[in-house]
């Protein structure tokens, strides 16, 4: 099967060789080619060009982009998409004047989610979680991390995982699977977080790796939650059992856990709305891409991470929804780029390249997905007719999108 895709207005992130990572001010760069064609046969991207070199190509399906703009799928690094219910009334109490933390400590949060999961069955679950899925592809996602967390006992977390698996199985999208295990302590556990740790690090992780249920672990190391010491014990059974460190850090406080990270060849420290100057040293020296979630500064009227300084310092940066009832209960990437852009004061440029080449790096996929690049998994957006790809930032409103296109064959 082939399809040809012609008269394209703007073709976005198009790359002569495989670019897996951009960084500081090539961040700025946003290679586009004008009146042009992208050739796909079956699920890779053999060709693309100006339409003059076209003429004498031919497929078996042609889509004519006239005035649209085509360009990579979104690559969404941090989500949460598997869970049970919803926390509308938490949202109620932010507005009535509770903080986030204070919704925590009675009961509510992350352990709200958590119970609500326990009674739910897999089914349940995957059926929930698959009409999130579908919502985000058709909004132009075409990775996805997925991450447990909201189970928090060791049946609950691994029937969790099975969802994602099972998520897998039945979508086109490429699903990487994430461990939360110390995502919050348990309510059973709440005098004996040491005893968690131990649930976590002897039982936990071995069955997940066991079954291979998941690439990444990660930890919310933060103030509350899951300290250094803590977060060093997960990271050293990760370590042993092949899992790849993804850490939720520096969300309310800056304490070391970006440096921990850096530590353990993290692939992606997440959050990161409080940094400091000893956070991005040590950045600058590792290979881990730091990555902002701007849906939850704005759902929580929290600080936003600081990705102009992140950049400016040469760094990369990739953006992510953090899909999740409690904090983002939205995975528009569509939006992500828009208030990064207009609150984190990011170019289009620098934000489209966090959500597609820099994300795809986030998840490790950054050789096959994240840019237009023959060779590469046919993966693409096409857009509805738009003056310039600057109105995908700007119209943070409107869906934009026409036509989603994953390995090949439109959604």
């Amino acid at each position: 099967m082939t399809t040809l895709i012609t008269n394209i207005k703007e073709l976005l992130q198009v790359r002569d060789t495989n670019v897996t990572i951009v960084k500081g001010d090539d961040m700025k760069v946003l290679p586009i080619l004008k009146n042009a064609y992208v050739m796909i046969e079956h699920d890779t991207i053999v060709e693309f060009g100006p339409m003059e070199d076209c003429e004498d190509l031919e497929a078996d399906k042609i889509i004519d982009a006239s005035g649209k703009i085509v360009l990579p799928t979104w690559c969404d690094s941090h989500t949460h998409i598997v869970y049970a219910g919803d926390r509308t009334q938490e949202f109620v109490d932010r507005i009535n004047g509770l903080s986030y933390e204070d919704i925590a400590n009675r009961g509510g949060g992350i352990l709200n989610s958590a119970e609500q999961l326990q009674n739910a069955s897999e089914d349940t679950l995957y059926e929930q979680a698959s009409k999130r899925l579908t919502e985000v592809i058709n909004l132009g996602t075409g990775a996805i991390e997925i991450k447990s967390g909201y189970g928090l006992t060791v049946a609950a977390e691994l029937k969790m995982l099975r969802v994602i698996k099972r998520l897998k199985k039945e979508f086109p999208v490429l699903i990487k699977p994430t461990l939360l295990a110390a995502h919050a302590i348990p309510k059973d556990y709440k005098n004996n977080k040491e005893g968690f740790i131990d649930l976590v690090v002897n039982e936990m992780i071995p069955k997940v790796a066991e079954g291979h249920l998941a690439e990444y672990i990660d930890v919310f190391c933060e103030k509350g939650y899951f300290d250094l010491e803590d977060t060093k014990r997960v990271l050293e059974a990760a370590v042993t059992h092949r899992l790849i460190p993804k850490i939720h850090v520096n969300q309310f406080n800056a304490f070391g856990g970006v440096a921990l990270a850096v530590k353990y060849n993290a692939l992606s420290v997440d959050h990161l709305e409080e940094l400091n100057s000893e956070d991005i040293s040590v950045l600058k020296d590792s290979k881990t891409m730091p990555v902002a979630l701007p849906s939850c500064s704005y759902f929580l009227s929290i600080p936003y991470t600081p990705g102009r300084d992140i950049i400016d310092a040469g760094l990369p940066l990739a953006l992510a929804t953090d899909y999740n009832p409690g904090s983002t209960p939205s995975g528009n990437m569509n939006f992500v780029v828009s208030t990064a852009c207009i609150k984190m004061k990011l170019t289009p440029e620098e934000a489209i390249n966090a959500a597609t080449i820099n994300g795809a790096y986030a998840m490790g996929i950054s050789n096959q997905y994240g840019s237009i690049c023959r060779g590469k998994k046919a993966n693409l957006i096409i857009t509805k007719s738009i003056p310039s790809y600057y109105h995908l930032p700007y119209a943070f409103g409107d869906n934009l999108i026409e036509t989603v296109i994953i390995n090949g064959k439109v959604f």
